[in-house]
């Protein structure tokens, strides 16, 4: 992966890995579909996901596809918004790249969390990752049906939510950043229609 170095200012390290896989992305033989580094609010939620959509239909992307990509998008930046730490400084650093090679349309993004959270992460992760669709859905019903809401008003919807619109693994990295926190990055990828 593109980090090259522990920093041990958060955010410095964070945007040193940023500019890591927008380099790498850059390299790629992909099309860039939307870039957004910084803050997230409700509204540049709604901003991204409706560039997103336009950029889509300039491409000639299916219907289908701008919905499912379109959904995941606002999924991931809502739960980033929602769930997604701060800096000591009190900046909740966020990064999302839209790409589309010929094989579909990858949703990357980025946010910080705290340390002690990726063992959980990475357990709900995995366990979503090894369900057929069918399971999934009925998994998504049990937690719809007999999830807590958390402290922060999730119901731990949001990753069976994006695995169900993808329709594919998801795929995640972490990287100890500094201070309590680590760089979460989730990648889904949405195959051509």
């Amino acid at each position: 992966m593109p980090y090259q170095e522990q920093n041990t200012d958060p955010q410095g390290a964070f945007d040193t890995y940023y500019q890591g896989v927008l380099s790498a992305t850059k390299e790629q033989q992909a099309d860039v579909v939307v870039l957004h580094f910084g803050q997230m609010s409700k509204e540049r939620v709604n901003d991204i996901g409706f560039e997103v959509e336009s950029r889509m239909r300039d491409l000639g992307a299916s219907k289908g596809s701008i919905k499912r990509v379109f959904s995941i998008i606002v999924e991931t930046l809502q739960n980033i918004r929602l769930h997604g730490e701060k800096d000591p400084k009190g900046v909740q650093s966020t990064y999302l790249i839209v790409k589309k090679d010929e094989k579909g349309y990858c949703v990357t993004t980025g946010n910080l969390i705290f340390e002690e959270n990726v063992p959980s992460i990475e357990s709900r992760i995995k366990y979503i990752n090894q369900l057929d669709p069918e399971e999934l859905k009925d998994y998504y019903m049990q937690v719809l049906t007999n999830g807590e809401i958390s402290h922060k008003g999730g119901a731990g919807l949001g990753f069976i939510t994006i695995a169900m619109k993808s329709k594919n693994n998801l795929n995640y990295r972490f990287k100890p950043l500094g201070d309590g926190l680590s760089m979460f990055e989730l990648e889904s990828f949405v195959s051509l229609n």
